[in-house]
């Protein structure tokens, strides 16, 4: 019982991993999104 405890908060942990990626990954984005629109003008 206390392995399927752990399995399920692996997953968790990985989805939140995922999520702070993906999160981290849309602000860079638009950081360089805007950057590249101030060069350009």
């Amino acid at each position: 019982m206390s392995k399927k405890i752990k399995h399920e908060d692996n997953n968790e942990l990985k989805g939140t991993l995922i999520s702070v990626f993906s999160i981290g990954l849309i602000i860079m984005v638009m950081w360089f999104s805007v950057y590249f629109f101030y060069l350009s003008r």
